[in-house]
């Protein structure tokens, strides 16, 4: 092959598009979750995922709706989709169960997109997470993993402080009241937090400055596309997407993205996508100070996925970059029928940004 692109549509030609494709999302029932508010980051997954089949369909694709509930390796042998793409957030309401649906695709070897068992494990401990990131040199605010309201806290870290729940994502109880100027208020917030979803709390220090959303999509090579929120409301003290803002606000939207660009931060998250074991896509939000250094405050390995319509991160960030929701399908699936059948060459990225094949 002469370039890169002759050796991608080289590979491609050996590939094609799945006939059966399962789409697995999560089995929501108030009753699973402690709170509404966690309840509402899933109320939709149904909705969600039947918008994907029809994406699905219009591109000459079966597609099968399983909830990842009990019966769903019986579904899965009744049906052998050639392909499962997983949507799952949550099982029975607990998001560290997640990784039991790669679980069950690896034991019935069905490809399937997104993080495997242990990617999937790793991303609902937000403190192992940034354990890796800082071991591996990929900046992260100082943080401490609180396990009761009482634990005595790290002398190092410096107000203001911000509290998120160690195992649950979708921004859930992530507040303006999540900010803390005092010890007082960081107990009261702790002992709240720790009693209602009974899990540990991280607290790390709140980096004042820009907010900037990574995504990493693969194929024969790994794309990064980077967007910084631009917020619209600037009346609160601190200034970052709250849980209201991304699931309740309505009328003015509180922020919108526009297209950003650095080589180091793309180089962060290609560090970051490879240490956490992410797999396909992924979403990383970061926060740059005023001195120009970055900071990485959230990673999702299977960030919520759908086209524009479902108000979904990476079809808005893609779509900055002209790529639509089916090109974004028709990537994610050829690079997991890729990975199955073995087919196609590693490209790895060279210090000019290219691909270089090996």
């Amino acid at each position: 092959m002469n370039n890169l692109k002759d050796h991608q549509l080289a590979s491609e030609a050996f590939l094609s598009l799945p006939k059966k494709v399962g789409l697995i999302y999560s089995e929501v029932k108030r009753e699973y979750f402690p709170t509404e508010v966690q309840y509402l980051t899933e109320k939709d997954a149904l909705d969600d995922a039947q918008i994907i089949a029809k994406y699905l369909e219009a591109m000459g694709i079966k597609a099968f709706l399983y909830p990842g509930d009990p019966q769903l390796p019986e579904r899965l042998r009744k049906h052998k989709p050639d392909l499962a793409i997983n949507l799952v957030g949550s099982v029975k309401g607990n998001e560290y169960l997640a990784s039991t649906i790669p679980a069950v695709l690896e034991l019935l070897e069905i490809p399937y997109t997104g993080a495997g068992i242990l990617g999937e494990s790793l991303s609902y401990n937000k403190f192992l997470i940034k354990k890796l990131l800082q071991q591996n040199g990929v900046p992260v605010p100082n943080y401490q993993l609180m396990n009761s309201a009482t634990d005595p806290l790290d002398p190092t870290l410096r107000y203001p402080l911000i509290t998120k729940l160690n195992e649950i994502h979708g921004a859930v109880e992530i507040t303006q009241n999540s900010v803390s100027e005092n010890e007082t208020h960081l107990r009261e917030r702790l002992k709240y937090l720790i009693r209602t979803y009974e899990q540990p709390v991280l607290v790390e220090e709140f980096i004042v400055g820009r907010e900037i959303t990574a995504m990493l999509l693969e194929g024969l090579n790994k794309k990064i596309y980077l967007a910084e929120k631009v917020f619209t409301k600037a009346e609160e003290k601190y200034i970052f997407a709250t849980f209201e803002d991304q699931w309740l606000e309505e009328g003015e939207e509180a922020f919108h993205y526009q297209r950003f660009d650095d080589r180091l931060l793309k180089e962060y998250v290609r560090k970051a996508f490879e240490i956490t074991k992410m797999a396909d896509y992924a979403k990383f939000d970061t926060r740059l100070d005023i001195s120009g250094r970055y900071y990485f405050i959230d990673c999702n390995s299977n960030p919520a996925f759908g086209p524009k319509e479902t108000d979904c991160a990476l079809s808005n960030i893609l779509d900055l970059y002209g790529i639509s929701f089916t090109e974004i399908l028709k990537r994610l699936m050829l690079n997991t029928m890729r990975d199955a059948t073995g087919i196609g060459t590693k490209v790895y990225p060279t210090p000019e940004g290219n691909g270089e094949i090996q």
